[in-house]
């Protein structure tokens, strides 16, 4: 049974059927296959996953960030990041790495952070004299900044099939954002330096960047307020979205004045289709996860590492090994979805922490947002730049090299899970 579910997935995946799809044709296809299970299972458990109250979180989040990110807000944010970096060499790239730290407190998706900054962004950059090739990469890996910073996608996901506390994956989540967005600064300042990328000469105004700072504000506290109302334990991951999109509103209506029913009524549907789209991953994958919980694949996966690699330090690697090579080839949500469930008990068993099991996971598929041949952040990127696959990835070097450093530190440095 297992062996079909695992050529259908592949084979699916090959013809370049959507991955969501895929997971319930696969999962479905193999329980025909064996005829030990009923095949009412696939949708009891398809049924079952959506059931979850934490899960409504999911919807509401990705609201907020609708509605955050379609108004003048995102004007704001762009502007108070360009103010605070321009003029620095490699300023102009450090504005795609700043932007995605700080819209990534409002929408908590690399994608959206992908389209939305590359679109402003981009186009203003190669105006500047920068390389085509370098604005699509580097759009393309900062917007993966996203998803660490809270409220994080990933994460909600993460909690679902491992139990760990939303509120702490989100703290954990913070440093590591933080310090790949210095990094991948510092990989723009010391291109431009040893390419002689152009910067913008123009004097310091400390009061334009007061005022862009104020305008900015509302969106810059969202994360903070988040993390306070869940680490003080004031409110649930779902409570919390709900006041997130409150919040998000409130901006709108009364302090930029932009909020109307057509702009309402846009953001609903889009975040109704990008939930629609995760809610199916979440479906599809839920099945794949009962039929390998049911043939012991975990357990036996876990005994094997324990008794082939036996050290936990080599174990680690190889999980990392693992997740990268599957962020290539499957989409982020589908990803932790399907690792999680086997990962989870392999890391009780060697001790390693949950929570930094789930920043390992999220920064190890974040890397495959930019890495061919799927690379969702990294077409899009492209796409808007104007430049193929190939002249994209040849740039992406320094920013692998800070995203693996990131990503080696908090396998191996425990404490710096927060």
């Amino acid at each position: 049974m297992i062996l079909t579910m695992i050529v259908l997935f592949f084979g699916l995946l090959v013809m370049a059927v959507p991955v969501a799809h895929v997971l319930v044709i696969a999962s479905g296809g193999a329980i025909l296959w064996g005829g030990e299970l009923p095949t009412l299972l696939v949708a009891q458990q398809m049924v079952n996953q959506t059931l979850s109250f934490p899960m409504l979180a999911l919807p509401f989040f990705i609201l907020s960030g609708s509605l955050m990110m379609s108004g003048r807000l995102g004007e704001k944010l762009i502007g108070f990041a360009s103010e605070l970096v321009q003029r620095r060499r490699g300023g102009l790239g450090s504005v795609s790495v700043v932007g995605s730290c700080v819209f990534g407190g409002v929408s908590g998706s690399a994608v959206a952070d992908a389209t939305a900054l590359g679109g402003m962004l981009i186009p203003w950059q190669k105006r500047e004299g920068y390389p085509a090739a370098f604005t699509a990469a580097n759009n393309a890996a900062a917007a993966t900044i996203a998803i660490l910073i809270p409220p994080s996608i990933p994460f909600i996901l993460y909690s679902l099939v491992s139990n760990v506390s939303v509120s702490d994956l989100f703290v954990a989540g913070v440093l590591p954002g933080l310090m790949l967005t210095a990094g991948f600064v510092g990989v723009c300042n010391v291109s431009a330096r040893l390419r002689g990328f152009p910067f913008l000469a123009v004097p310091f105004d400390g009061a334009k960047l007061r005022r862009l700072f104020v305008e900015a504000l509302p969106a810059l506290a969202m994360p903070i307020l988040i993390l306070v109302l869940l680490r003080f334990g004031i409110a649930t991951p779902t409570e919390v979205s709900v006041l997130a999109v409150l919040y998000a509103l409130a901006a709108g209506v009364f302090l930029y004045r932009d909020m109307t029913f057509a702009r309402f009524g846009q953001a609903l549907v889009a975040a109704g289709i990008a939930t629609g789209v995760v809610m199916l991953v979440i479906m599809g994958s839920s099945v794949v996860g009962w039929i390998m919980t049911y043939a012991q694949v975990p357990q036996r996966f876990a005994d094997w590492c324990l008794g082939t690699l036996q050290a936990p330090w080599l174990i680690i690697m190889a999980m990392n090994f693992i997740m990268l090579i599957a962020g290539m080839f499957i989409d982020l949500p589908a990803a932790i979805l399907l690792l999680g469930p086997i990962f989870v008990p392999l890391a009780q068993a060697i001790g390693l922490d949950l929570t930094q099991l789930g920043l390992m996971m999220v920064l190890n598929l974040a890397v495959g947002l930019y890495t061919p041949p799927v690379g969702t952040t990294l077409f899009i990127s492209s796409s808007i730049a104007g430049v193929s696959i190939v002249q994209a990835t040849r740039e992406l070097w320094p920013f692998y090299l800070v995203a693996l450093g990131t990503l080696l530190l908090f396998s191996y440095v425990p404490f710096l899970t927060l």
